[in-house]
């Protein structure tokens, strides 16, 4: 009799946990299509346009790695390769330690600091196309802000984004425009840092340089690690200010390479070395991305934790 009880009891958990099963597939089905749809699908089918000649008129021609070997010996693509690492390796440093310091007087508890914390994050969130507009007023050479600073401090006009010396500097400049959201998550990380502990210090006899290097830094590492990786993943992928602001120029000084990769595929129908160019960067982006996650564990700290 108990022996019936238990068959027939392990029959009904084995229909529950099948019935838990099909509800719970059915239930991240959308996710799971909508992934396979539009990621998955398009990644692969990436890959292999990267090794087909394609220019979406004519029959696709397979041509094995000669994208890729054309890729390298393309002298635009290292061009382009080099504007945006000029970019990344200067501009994100510059808006991650801006950011910061901006977030850090923000921080403190004086009247009106509400009112600056929303002046500092609302132009982050004006579109990118009404930016590009307004700075391009701000960076003209005729009657352009900029150049009229200059000229009431006595000092010559610039060329700014017209010019092939100065459009990345400028791009960079620029920029800073947009870092009002890592301001906010620089702001959110100072504020979870317990006041005891900067209490403490003080007690300790500690100066103010003692409480930034041994507490607000190293329980700031978590938002920072984060910070640089978007930083550096989203600087990896400039395209639209020098898309809408320069074409490129001049003289393909400001030619990023989203923005060359754009022209291969869109301008000149060059789909396959378009393809192989996309992968590249995928594949550059995720060594990146790897090796500051890898490294990580030498300077990001988490409180109660120790190190990563």
């Amino acid at each position: 009799m108990e022996t019936e009880i238990n068959k027939r009891n392990l029959k009904r958990s084995g229909f529950l946990s099948r019935q838990q099963n099909l509800w719970g597939w059915l239930l991240i089905s959308p996710a799971v299509l909508g992934l396979t749809f539009w990621v998955a699908f398009p990644l692969g089918l990436s890959l292999v346009t990267s090794f087909l000649r394609w220019d979406m008129i004519l029959p696709p021609e397979f041509v094995g790695a000669q994208n890729y070997a054309d890729m390298f010996h393309d002298p635009l693509f290292w061009r382009s390769v080099w504007i945006t690492l000029y970019f990344t390796l200067v501009g994100v440093p510059i808006q991650i330690v801006g950011a910061f310091l901006v977030a850090m007087l923000l921080n403190a508890r004086v009247r009106g600091m509400k009112f600056f914390r929303t002046l500092f994050y609302i132009p982050s969130l004006i579109p990118i196309a009404v930016t590009s507009a307004l700075w391009l007023w701000l960076f003209n050479q005729q009657f352009g802000l900029f150049n009229l600073i200059l000229d009431r401090l006595g000092l010559p006009p610039q060329l700014w984004v017209f010019g092939p010396e100065t459009v990345i500097p400028s791009l960079i400049l620029m920029s800073l425009w947009g870092i009002g959201s890592t301001i906010i998550i620089f702001l959110a990380g100072l504020q979870s840092i317990p006041a005891e502990l900067l209490e403490a210090v003080a007690i300790d006899g500690g100066k103010a340089w003692h409480r930034f290097l041994h507490v607000i830094l190293p329980l700031s590492s978590p938002v920072i690690f984060y910070n640089v990786v978007i930083g550096i993943i989203g600087s990896l992928q400039t395209f639209t200010q020098p898309y809408l602001m320069t074409s490129g120029g001049p003289a393909n000084a400001s030619l990023f390479y989203v923005l060359h990769l754009y022209r291969q595929a869109f301008m000149y129908s060059n789909m396959g070395y378009a393809c192989a160019m996309a992968w590249f960067l995928f594949i550059v982006t995720a060594v990146i991305a790897g090796v500051i996650f890898k490294t990580s564990s030498l300077w990001v700290f988490y409180d109660g934790e120790g190190k990563k």
